[in-house]
């Protein structure tokens, strides 16, 4: 223990991070041993490589734009749907689908003490956002006639609790032996100095790398090799929070395999110009997605001969990757996109400092950074009231309520 210790100091000090060891002999043996692990694997060029870009700011001035293309579901003609329609659903019987769903949030802003899967949507069967996809799961499974692999990525804060939720729920009467889990990545957070923060326990404070780390996080826990094994192809990855997600979608895998693409993704049209939603478009001849805070209001309001917006395909996190394309894209590290953001740590003296106004830089992937790495991807353009009902606000926009709503119209239900 005494010679690791000496190898940290020497690590914190070439660095300049000393501060990290400042309550080391507070805390217990186990988290001593904790923290120096935490240290020792740290990418500390990497920490002061993302500090120097907090200094940048974004240019999108000399980026070329252009819109993608996309296919509109509800106006395929017949012959075309049935077509995909075969393709993908051959592919699913022939078990080569793979669900992946991003699970690493908690339900804070719903004000929900627990993981964001575990919340109660509000209908009379009092079934979670976790039982409501898992029940797409199974009645496709069972259509197909086979079971499809369901992966959850889940965060340290949440994993436990995860696990014993579905044991909980005897997984929701699908088998378990078909549900695996595996933790999101974590970055340190900064000071508005380049110092990495200490919460309030004297651990390094880190949080979630944001949807972009899925794929190296995949990797790490061995994901691929596991879906090789079963012969899996495509994997539809998606957020947890979309109570209406199609998680199996033949027309979708359809499309990919007939486009010969190795990345799907589904769209719906923009409610507005204004709304605030990331789009699909070309950035620099890629396939992409432009955030609303990127795009000017000239752009966002152009339209086409049809009236229809130039850039309207918004981008729901509903994407299906091919087993090839996610291996290549998990060894190539995805940019990191800074958030200041408010944040709770210890000050020198050991007192636990709660700021008014941002204080912290957090460092978060994309996981559309990751479609720049194809020439060309497939785009499906989908109804909103039929597969688009997030819960995201505890009220308003996006709230259970209004996902309450749009799934029992869509199930066509008065009371579940």
């Amino acid at each position: 223990m005494e010679e690791k210790l000496e190898t940290v100091k020497k690590m914190l000090e070439k660095h300049g991070q000393e501060h990290l060891l400042t309550f080391y002999d507070r805390l217990s043996q186990e988290k001593q041993n904790q923290l120096l692990d935490e240290i020792l694997t740290t990418d500390f060029k990497q920490i002061e490589e993302l500090y120097e870009e907090t200094k940048e700011k974004p240019n999108f001035e000399d980026v070329k734009l252009e819109p993608i293309a996309y296919l509109e579901k509800a106006k395929l003609p017949k012959k075309q749907l049935d077509k995909l329609t075969a393709l993908g659903e051959d592919a699913i019987r022939h078990g080569k689908l793979a669900i992946v769903t991003m699970a690493g949030g908690q339900g804070t802003r719903l004000g929900h003490p627990g993981p964001k899967g575990t919340f109660d949507l509000g209908l009379s069967s009092h079934k979670s956002i976790f039982e409501i996809l898992c029940d797409g799961i199974k009645r496709a499974s069972e259509k197909y006639n086979v079971t499809i692999p369901w992966y959850l990525m889940t965060s340290d804060a949440n994993n436990d609790e995860t696990i014993n939720f579905f044991e909980k729920n005897n997984y929701f009467g699908y088998p378990k032996s078909a549900v695996s889990f595996f933790k999101q990545g974590k970055l340190p957070m900064l000071d508005i100095n380049g110092k990495i923060l200490l919460d309030e326990n004297g651990m390094i404070m880190q949080a979630a790398d944001g949807h972009g780390g899925i794929f190296e996080a995949m990797r790490k826990n061995g994901i691929f090799y596991q879906m090789k094994e079963q012969g899996i192809e495509w994997v539809y990855i998606g957020g947890v929070d979309n109570v209406l997600a199609k998680m199996v979608d033949p027309v979708l895998t359809g499309l990919a395999i007939d486009e010969k693409t190795l990345i799907a993704g589904k769209s719906v049209v923009k409610a507005n110009p204004q709304e605030k939603v990331g789009v699909f478009c070309k950035k620099d001849g890629k396939p992409s997605v432009i955030e609303y805070s990127e795009i000017s209001k000239e752009l966002a309001e152009a339209r086409d001969e049809n009236g229809e917006l130039l850039y309207g395909e918004s981008h729901i996190l509903c994407n299906q990757f091919n087993l090839e394309i996610l291996e290549k894209i998990s060894t190539n590290r995805l940019p990191y996109h800074v958030a200041f953001k408010k944040a709770s740590y210890l000050d020198a003296n050991g007192n636990l400092v709660k700021p008014s106004e941002p204080n912290a830089y957090k460092f978060e992937a994309f996981l559309f950074d990751a479609f720049s790495m194809v020439d060309d991807m497939s785009i499906l353009r989908v109804k909103r009231e039929e597969e688009f009902a997030p819960v995201k606000n505890a009220e308003g926009v996006d709230s259970p309520e209004t996902a309450r709503e749009l799934y029992k119209k869509f199930h066509n239900i008065e009371n579940l």
